[in-house]
């Protein structure tokens, strides 16, 4: 953290505070079977997410985007994911109690996240709406992570410099936001990469478990 005092904390969504890997496994698939095609593994589906279900999908489908069939099995994942988005998704062990200790020591808190608004605005809704501020989901005006914008509007939006401020995630994608946000970055290792994978792209800072977030900014609050 550099010694900085911080007061603010910035969250990815999957893979951070949620686990949402099966439900999102299950819509690919379910698509790829519409289509007639082959299905992929959890381990796989794992390694396609973090830039956004669109990636996820183009990842997923032979052939990508270029796919003749691409839009509609597209609309399928979506479609199908709206309406069993919630079926295995949790918040992962350890996350609330980290949440409401960080709000308790005043830390503000916000989420931002590549899913599209709407969905982010319903798991808003059910999981953080006691302890985060702010979720900043896909919008037309925006780019996704990792460009830095979601960062900096959730960051607007709670009226903090982004030099108070740290960037949580579990991912690649996430140590590219957080370095272009010019934020400093917590790699969390329970999420979907681990943590080889996180140093070879240039994570340095981690967290084995919620506490240790915790742990981390109240540090940060002793001048540590």
């Amino acid at each position: 953290m550099n010694g900085k005092r911080i007061t603010t904390a910035v969250f990815d969504l999957d893979g951070t505070l949620l686990d949402t890997l099966q439900d999102l496994a299950d819509s690919t698939n379910f698509a790829l079977r519409y289509g007639g095609l082959p299905e992929r593994t959890t381990e796989e589906v794992r390694m396609f997410v973090g830039n956004g279900v669109r990636l996820l999908m183009e990842r997923a489908v032979p052939g990508g985007a270029s796919h003749p069939r691409f839009e509609e099995l597209f609309g399928v994942f979506k479609r199908h994911y709206v309406e069993h988005c919630r079926e295995h998704t949790c918040l992962y062990d350890g996350v609330a109690d980290m949440l409401y200790a960080l709000k308790e020591r005043g830390f503000r808190l916000a989420i931002v996240s590549n899913k599209l608004q709407s969905g982010v605005t319903e798991l808003y809704d059910t999981y953080f709406r006691d302890t985060v501020e702010v979720a900043v989901g896909e919008r037309p005006e925006m780019r996704r992570k990792p460009a830095p914008d979601m960062v900096w509007q959730a960051l607007a939006e709670l009226r903090v410099d982004a030099g108070e401020a740290v960037y949580v995630g579990d991912s690649d994608v996430d140590v590219a936001t957080a370095r272009a946000a010019g934020l400093p970055c917590i790699s969390v290792l329970w999420g979907f990469r681990d943590r080889d994978f996180l140093i070879r792209n240039g994570a340095t800072c981690f967290a084995d478990c919620p506490g240790d977030v915790v742990r981390l900014l109240t540090e940060t609050e002793k001048g540590a």
